[in-house]
Order: C-alpha cells, then sequence, then structure tokens
C-alpha cells in the first residue's frame, strides 16, 4: 500500500483560476515526487466566504442556522471542482468529494459542529484507483443535515483526515513560506522556525497567530500527526515542522521562539468584592454557569479589606460578559463592574523557558524600557502573557522580538 499525503490550501491559495491551476500543479507534483496517495482538502476561494455572508445580510441578520450551512458549505465545492477539473485538464484522474461524501459526520450542531468520526471506506476505495481526491474543508453531515465546522474547520478536516487514514503527515499550504517568529506585518525582520513543537504552535496559535487553527494543532498532537506548514507560492520551500517535543530537537535553540499579539481581549473587573473565603469560587463559578470563559485572573485585596478581581475575555464576548458580571456583582455585595475594550495581550512563547531563569525579567524590562505599563500577567510553562494597552501592542511585540534577538533564527 502507498503512504499516503494529505495536503490543505487556503482560501488565497485558491483565490483564482491562475492560483487554482498552481495549486494543481504542486498536487500533481507531490504526486509524482513522493510516489504517494494523495488527498487534497480546499477550502472556499479568497472572499467567497465574506462574500456569501454580505449577501446574507442583504437578506437577513438572524439566518436559521441550518439554512446558513447550508448557503456557507457551497464555497468549498466550488473550490473542489474547480481544482478536480484543473488536475483532470492536466492528464491525471482526480475525483471531488463534498465533505459528507468524504464520510466525515460531525455532532448534530450547525454553525460549530466537531467531527465525530470519519468512515474512510470510499476514500480508500477512490485511491485504489489512483486517483487524487479532492475534499470540501469545513464541512459535515450530522443526521442527513449539512454542517460547518466553524472557524478554521478545512485545517480541521485536513488533519481529522489524516489521521483517519494514518497518513505520514498534513501539509498545511498557506501564503507564508514558514512559521515566523512575529507577525512579519508587525515586525520587519522576523526569524523563520525549521521546526516547531506542538506545544509551542499551540501557543502561538492560540495566542493570534493566525498560521494554524488551534483545534487542528490539538488534533495533530494528540494523535501524534506531523504537520508541515508551506507556501502555495514557494512549494519548494520545506517550510516548519510541526511536532512532538524531543531532547535532540530543542538542543541548542533558543528558550523564546516566538512572540504573538492577540488584538481579540477585554479586559472586566469587579469592584468592592468582599473578602471573604469562597468569594472566587463563586464569582467564577458563575460566569461558568453562565456560559463566560475567562483567561488572564488577577486578583487583589486593598487596605480597606475589599477587593478587586479582573480577569479578560474575548472581546466579541465582552458586552454580554459586563452584564452578566453586572448581575453577578449585585448577588455578591460588590460596587460596580467596568469593561476596558482597549487592551490587547503579548506573549512570548517557547519550550526552553522551563529551563531558563531570567526569561520574565528581560521581557518586563524591554517593555519598561518603551514606557509600556503592564496591566496583567499570566504565565505557563512554555509562555509569559501581558495585558497592555491596545495603542501598545505593536511596540511591546517588537519590544520584546528584539530582546531576544529572534530576528536571528534561520534555521
Amino acid at each position: 500500500m502507498k503512504k499516503i499525503i494529505v495536503q490543505k490550501f487556503g482560501g488565497s491559495s485558491v483565490g483564482s483560476a491562475e492560483r487554482i491551476k498552481a495549486v494543481a500543479d504542486i498536487c500533481i507534483n507531490t504526486k509524482k515526487q513522493e510516489k504517494c496517495d494523495l488527498v487534497v482538502v480546499v477550502s472556499a476561494m479568497g472572499d467567497t466566504t465574506d462574500d456569501l455572508l454580505d449577501l446574507m445580510k442583504q437578506i437577513t441578520n438572524t439566518p436559521d442556522k441550518r439554512e446558513l450551512d447550508m448557503l456557507l458549505s457551497t464555497g468549498e465545492q466550488v473550490s473542489i471542482a474547480l481544482l478536480t477539473m484543473a488536475i483532470q485538464k492536466a492528464g491525471y484522474s482526480a475525483q471531488s468529494l463534498t465533505g459528507w461524501q468524504a464520510g466525515i459526520t460531525t455532532e448534530p450542531v450547525h454553525n460549530k459542529a466537531r467531527i465525530e468520526k470519519i468512515e474512510t471506506k470510499q476514500i480508500k476505495k477512490l485511491l485504489s484507483e489512483d486517483k487524487i481526491l479532492v475534499v470540501a474543508g469545513f464541512q459535515g453531515i450530522a443526521q442527513q443535515e449539512i454542517t460547518t465546522l466553524g472557524r478554521g474547520g478545512s485545517d480541521t478536516t485536513a488533519v481529522a483526515l489524516a489521521v483517519s487514514l494514518k497518513a505520514e503527515r498534513c501539509d498545511i499550504y498557506t501564503d507564508v513560506d514558514a512559521v515566523c517568529t512575529s507577525d512579519p506585518r508587525i515586525v520587519e525582520k522576523t526569524g523563520r522556525l525549521k521546526f516547531i513543537s506542538y506545544d509551542e504552535m499551540l501557543e502561538l496559535a492560540s495566542l493570534g497567530a493566525q498560521v494554524l487553527h488551534p483545534r487542528s494543532v490539538e488534533t495533530a498532537k494528540y494523535f501524534n500527526m506531523p504537520l508541515r506548514v508551506r507556501s502555495s507560492w514557494n512549494p519548494e520551500n520545506n517550510g516548519t515542522l510541526v511536532i512532538e517535543r524531543t531532547d535532540g530537537m530543542i538542543e541548542g535553540q533558543r528558550s523564546v521562539r516566538g512572540v504573538a499579539l492577540d488584538r481579540q481581549q477585554a479586559r472586566l473587573s469587579i469592584i468592592g468584592v468582599p473578602d471573604e473565603p469562597g468569594i472566587a469560587h463563586r464569582i467564577f463559578n458563575e460566569l461558568a454557569s453562565r456560559n463566560v470563559s475567562v483567561d488572564v485572573i488577577v486578583q487583589c485585596v486593598s487596605h480597606d479589606g475589599s477587593t478587586e478581581v479582573d480577569f479578560t475575555v474575548k472581546r466579541e464576548e465582552a458586552d454580554r460578559a459586563k452584564e452578566e458580571l453586572a448581575k453577578i456583582a449585585k448577588q455578591i455585595g460588590a460596587k460596580q463592574a467596568c469593561l476596558d475594550k482597549t487592551v490587547v495581550k503579548v506573549s512570548a512563547v517557547g519550550a526552553g523557558m522551563i529551563d531558563q531563569p531570567g526569561i520574565a525579567s528581560k521581557m518586563f524590562k524591554a517593555l519598561g524600557d518603551q514606557g509600556i505599563n503592564i496591566q496583567m500577567i499570566s504565565t505557563s510553562e512554555i509562555r509569559i502573557s501581558c495585558i497592555v494597552q491596545e495603542a501598545d501592542g505593536e511596540a511591546a511585540v517588537k519590544a520584546i522580538h528584539n530582546a531576544f534577538d529572534l530576528h536571528e533564527i534561520k534555521e
């Protein structure tokens, strides 16, 4: 049996007829050079999903979730048909498959479904006929209904297919040559990472880096599926390999290997909280019961015995969270709830942090030297995050990146 490789191409990679032809060439070259069976997952072309949403808004701002899935799933179907035609035109056998035709079953939830299983019998049959298979990302089926997977759904589709097919690896093609040490739109000279651990990639993805979606990295980590981030504009470049951390992998590597900026943060404060045992549990238990997810948390006790509790949430959920927090404040006898949408989170990430003292000191000094005030701090074994004012966000990224000389990383 031939080895199997799964490739995924995002919307910008298939954004025009010329780009689709270029992607077809990449697929054909992979099949020839690797002597493999090939499954290709594609997203909707360019801004197709946004265009469909704009059309929808001309009809309604409160669509039925089932019909919204029916609408959005058409974008990927256009891409798979056109790419299949391009591969066939070049003389290779190929067939397109929607999510349900590829055997992808999801939970019965519209708009943000999760994949429950993939029946690979049909895919394996078609691969045995030496066909390149082109599968629609972002979609599946549940109880005979089309479902979509939400943001990052095509990445997740590709990784899930790779796992189900026991593929050798999953290549994610984007518009960047590799995973960089920071966002090139912020930092002029970034380093390029030849490899990165699942944990590091998951942190960066969760903290705002848009190369891979966190859910796809989580899946790859859980099943130990190697990922390779590559450029569809520069396919001969090997890009960045995402794998499990090994001792040999980190020998001599830097403690900090990436800096991320998360602009989707908001800070909530509950002021005048009674200073008594169990009060934090009451606050966050109530928030959890109201489906409010929190991130960075800081609690301070003042001289008068009252407490202020500050925490961050996703900005898109901030207004609802503020309403719920105001209700909780009344329940526990706190003075008031406040909301600040003018903050961001800047984070330094690296698997080597745990064994290297002085990382936090160096990071805080870099921010202090630029006159950037740190409002909140959160840490893990491989991450240090600071909440700062939104206006200082990009300057904070540059300062940390320069402090650790990340531009010198050329692995």
